[in-house]
């Protein structure tokens, strides 16, 4: 079944294009084979009651399933058009719900674009948020992956509290061009009491969560042994973040600008304001 899911997920990547504009969408033609419809008439009647479930749900049909011709090279090398539909993610999973639950890999269609539908949820629902609300959604997730970290540096010999500090500066020295978290501070001109992390902007965050959290899976995931490997990979990683960053042509971390107000004091500030609307009720 792993072996299935893997092959399964991966071809519902291969298949997908992109538009002119970057928007993402899928060949009827090619989700048919891909999930294992011998013949385009019977794929067709569940695209039919995928576009029924379309309308019922008060979404514009045409918006998610459109009809276009593609051209198809035949055995003689001469080309001929057939006629196909450019589909949606949406459209693409109210298909594979609406397709043969006796086959296997419509579960794993299931449950390829319903898990990519909510992803794409989440980064709108992220995109609407004002920048103090990104830094305090960023620093809270930052947080819990921050105690998965330390968990996968201990399994690796990380053991001790000075091993740990020793640990993350090297992620830091990474990302940082060679800055450590003291010099870190000093750059943003914070007070000693000051955390780094809380005056961070979301672009910043967002950067040191990558670093944490690609560095946690490749600890598990190579079994990593010894303090000083897991101090390399974590310095590794902070500098493939970086490059990564210097590639798409974005600012470095140590050179974005340092938020005037902590993430505590918006988190303060926020709960303030629900508990002065839950009196005002």
């Amino acid at each position: 079944m792993s072996d299935l899911k893997e092959y399964s997920q991966k071809t519902f990547e291969d298949i997908k294009h992109l538009t002119e504009y970057g928007v993402e969408f899928w060949y009827a033609r090619e989700l048919q084979i891909a999930l294992e419809y011998a013949k385009w008439g019977n794929f067709i009647k569940v695209i039919e009651k995928a576009k029924i479930a379309c309308k019922n749900s008060g979404v514009g049909i045409k918006d998610h399933f459109a009809d276009v011709g593609n051209m198809v090279e035949l055995g003689s090398g001469a080309q001929r058009q057939i006629e196909d539909i450019m589909l949606s993610r949406y459209a693409c999973y109210l298909i594979v719900q609406n397709a043969d639950p006796r086959k296997e890999v419509i579960a794993l269609g299931q449950s390829y674009f319903a898990v990519k539908t909510r992803e794409k949820e989440i980064d709108e629902e992220f995109e609407q948020l004002t920048e103090e609300q990104k830094r305090v959604s960023i620093r809270n997730e930052l947080k819990n992956h921050n105690k998965s970290l330390a968990e996968a540096a201990q399994l690796s010999g990380v053991e001790t509290q000075q091993d740990y500090a020793i640990f993350q500066n090297k992620g830091y020295q990474g990302l940082y061009g060679g800055l450590g978290q003291k010099e870190i501070h000093v750059k943003k001109g914070l007070k000693k009491s000051q955390k780094i992390l809380d005056y961070m902007g979301s672009t910043e965050l967002a950067a040191n969560l990558f670093r944490a959290t690609q560095t946690d899976e490749k600890l598990r995931r190579e079994n990593i042994k010894g303090k000083e490997n897991a101090n390399n990979i974590h310095f590794e990683v902070g500098k493939k973040v970086r490059q990564t960053i210097k590639e798409l042509g974005g600012t470095m971390p140590e050179d974005l600008p340092t938020p005037n107000k902590s993430v505590k004091k918006i988190e303060s500030e926020m709960s303030k304001r629900v508990l002065d609307d839950t009196n005002e009720d």
